[in-house]
């Protein structure tokens, strides 16, 4: 009883915290809000809405951390990364504003206000109620009632029953102490009922939902036919080179076997030429396993192995690393084909000279840009290198942008959420 006791009174004054400060919130934001939105019209509106729906979003997020800390309910934030090259400035602002404003999570949050401020004040008060409001009549019928009233008239109620004296006191006692006891049992349950309130509006709807799982179900069909496309690759790989040059080295190795004694001179040579195959074909086993999965990769990482890829290119490329740690060895495999292939794609078709690689991790988010001072004109079109990019990364959940105008500069940004240990 102890236990249910502290649970109830920490449920009630978070309840009360809620109703509180979530009304003075929420008021405060829908407000701001609807004239900041008000004032895009004018023009001032589109400079000041960026910082405001930035704000609606600190109040939404802090409601889900309460919401997952206090009842275990999880609600996700879904809203759409900002673009790295977002410029800074009026423009950035600007175009900051344009992106909040077409991300419907957005919305989902302005809708959230209004709710929150009437229904959820109300889902909160009623928890706090039952555990504060009960003080008031036990009080009352302790003899507090002689404050309110002069014995013969009704000067003041306690819920329904009018306080005129003592026998009406100790009914309001009684009526504290029912309220209480259902406190003690309802409480958490309607703070629960508060966040659950709260999910509701501000989860993801059900068409959201299905939309993401068709996007996923398709990454998911691509990795499959990726890794049937690359397990054929290694197959016709060793087929035509390893292979043939191991069949051949052994056939030379029997042709010196019965030449050995008949003609030592010939059998020395064809040692020497079974030597060079072997060489060749253990060449060419590496080769493979680097196309597999890098050494430097699976020794030292990301950074180095991009940095390794960047000396072995044609052209000058400049590698920048700011990432303490590493990925899991799947998405740092992604991530390190992707550079390669946006690589190969600035050397092949953009023409360039210089390229500058920029590998960072922020905010969750394991970001790589890719730039090149090569002709441009760079689009992510069906079957192409860019394509197959954002199949590979579409795998981990990551997305694919370019901005590439015509006579360049091109930059292939990657992002793909991840944790670095």
């Amino acid at each position: 009883m102890g236990t249910r006791a502290r649970s109830t009174l920490l449920a009630g004054l978070r309840a009360l915290a809620l109703a509180v400060v979530g009304l003075a919130g929420s008021v405060t934001l829908f407000v701001v809000t609807v004239l900041s939105l008000a004032f895009i019209l004018l023009g001032v509106g589109a400079l000041t809405t960026p910082w405001v729906l930035q704000l609606v979003r600190h109040w939404a997020n802090w409601r889900r951390a309460v919401a997952a800390e206090w009842c275990g309910v999880r609600i996700p934030a879904t809203y759409r990364p900002f673009p790295d090259d977002l410029r800074t400035g009026v423009i950035g602002q600007l175009e900051r504003c344009r992106l909040m404003l077409a991300d419907p999570a957005t919305w989902r949050d302005l809708r959230w206000l209004p709710v929150d401020m009437i229904a959820g004040f109300v889902t909160a008060l009623v928890p706090a109620a039952l555990v504060f409001y009960p003080v008031e009549g036990l009080v009352i019928a302790a003899g507090l009632w002689r404050v309110f009233t002069d014995g013969t008239h009704v000067g003041y109620w306690y819920g329904f029953v009018p306080i005129a004296g003592q026998g009406t006191a100790l009914l309001a006692g009684l009526l504290a102490a029912v309220l209480l006891a259902t406190g003690l049992f309802v409480t958490p349950a309607l703070l629960k009922v508060h966040f659950q309130l709260t999910r509701a509006v501000l989860a993801p709807s059900d068409g959201e939902l299905a939309e993401r799982v068709r996007v996923l179900t398709e990454t998911r069909k691509d990795a499959v036919d990726t890794s049937a496309a690359e397990l054929r690759r290694i197959e016709r790989d060793l087929h035509d080179g390893a292979q043939a040059r191991l069949v051949a080295m052994g056939m030379d190795l029997g042709t010196v076997e019965a030449l050995i004694e008949k003609n030592p001179q010939k059998a020395k040579e064809m040692v020497a030429r079974a030597r060079q195959s072997s060489a060749d074909a253990l060449t060419e086993l590496r080769d493979l396993v680097r196309g597999i999965h890098p050494p430097v990769l699976a020794e030292r990482g990301l950074g180095d192995a991009v940095r390794a890829l960047a000396l072995r290119m044609p052209v000058p490329t400049e590698v920048g690393v700011d990432a303490a740690g590493r990925a899991d060895a799947p998405v740092e495999s992604a991530a390190y084909f992707a550079v390669s292939e946006a690589l190969a794609n600035a050397v092949k078709h953009a023409g360039a000279d210089r390229i500058w690689v920029d590998i960072r991790h922020d905010a969750g988010q394991l970001r790589i840009a890719v730039t090149d001072n090569g002709r441009g004109g760079a689009t992510v079109g069906a079957g192409g290198g860019l394509a197959g990019i954002e199949r590979r990364l579409g795998t981990f959940d990551g997305v694919l942008a370019v901005s590439s105008p015509a006579g360049g500069p091109t930059m292939v940004t990657m992002e793909i959420p991840c944790v670095l240990s």
